[in-house]
């Protein structure tokens, strides 16, 4: 068997893990999303709560970790795979970033419908929407556990750790409330990081539809007009 069979058989079999794989993985992540939740916003709560939240997370975290080693293994591609794959090495390492994954589960989902029933353009807002809400949250329950109660902080709730998120990813940035601690600033520049990606995504793909909406009434304007 040739190198390009032998590559597209390791193509074909990927795909179909992922078909199967990608939506309870999904599930996975909003599952470790809301132990996460628990563990972070009921400090009061009974030490065994907080055992099984942890338990939760390095298990559905363990399942991240095979289906990155399986994905790696059908690759055929050794260790290209981490270099072409960079998305899915971060999130494996901060599975709080899953929420970015949201379009690997709108393809498998369109892949086995047979086509998307979404425009491109409606794929852009709908995927960039969705993110931003996930990792808003994501982002407001890790910087609230890094600053509250820390010397000086003034994010001391959950609702300040929301206004902060939401400032941020805006593009904003008010400035009255700002994160005091080492992680709180290391998890504030990924928050920065992909508000300014996903508002990017949005706003270019808003300006290409008007293109091609202003574009198309030229065309169709008769001559001399």
């Amino acid at each position: 068997m040739d190198a390009h069979s032998r590559t597209a058989r390791d193509d074909s079999r990927l795909a179909r893990w992922e078909d199967h794989v990608e939506l309870p993985l999904a599930l996975g992540s909003l599952i470790y999303l809301a132990a996460y939740a628990v563990h972070v916003l009921s400090p009061g709560m009974a030490a065994i709560g907080h055992d099984i939240c942890l338990g939760v997370l390095y298990t559905t975290w363990a399942v991240f970790g095979v289906d990155y080693a399986v994905r790696w293994r059908l690759s055929g591609r050794g260790p290209s795979f981490v270099r072409t794959h960079g998305l899915d090495t971060v999130v494996l390492i901060l599975p709080l970033l899953r929420p970015l994954r949201i379009v690997k589960v709108y393809q498998a989902m369109a892949r086995r419908r047979g086509v998307p029933r979404l425009s491109l353009y409606a794929r852009v807002v709908v995927y960039a929407g969705l993110a931003t809400l996930l990792l808003g949250f994501a982002g407001a329950l890790a910087v609230y556990q890094q600053e509250r109660g820390a010397p000086g902080a003034n994010i001391r709730t959950f609702g300040d750790s929301l206004w902060w998120t939401a400032t941020t990813l805006t593009t904003v940035g008010y400035g009255d409330v700002v994160p005091v601690t080492s992680w709180g600033r290391v998890i504030a520049v990924g928050v920065m990081a992909c508000g300014l990606a996903l508002l990017g995504a949005v706003t270019g793909s808003f300006s290409s539809w008007l293109l091609q909406v202003f574009s198309r009434e030229g065309d169709e304007q008769p001559p001399g007009s």
